[in-house]
């Protein structure tokens, strides 16, 4: 299989390997004694898989917010919210 490499193979064919990258945008896995060890992406790819996993952990934390939000049991009352201030800036 060509996306699977050793690292020596890499080492022996790195300007190749690269090029192969670019134009396919299929990443490549470096092997160490028989295990994946690395992948090797161009950077367009990884700036979108970055992007999409910000924008996934973004809407996990926006669900989980208005999860919070929709249970009223959750919610702190005016007083509790007050004296958690006053007592985390020792205020008495």
């Amino acid at each position: 299989m060509r996306d699977i490499q050793t690292v020596s193979q890499f080492k022996q064919n790195a300007s190749k390997l690269i090029k192969q990258i670019q134009q396919t945008k299929q990443p490549i896995i470096l092997t160490v004694n028989g295990k994946a060890a690395i992948v090797l992406q161009d950077a367009e790819s990884y700036q979108d898989m970055a992007a999409r996993r910000e924008h996934d952990l973004t809407v996990a934390a926006i669900n989980v917010a208005l999860a919070d939000f929709d249970n009223r049991e959750n919610w702190k009352t005016h007083e509790e919210v007050f004296a958690e201030l006053r007592e985390n800036n020792g205020i008495k």
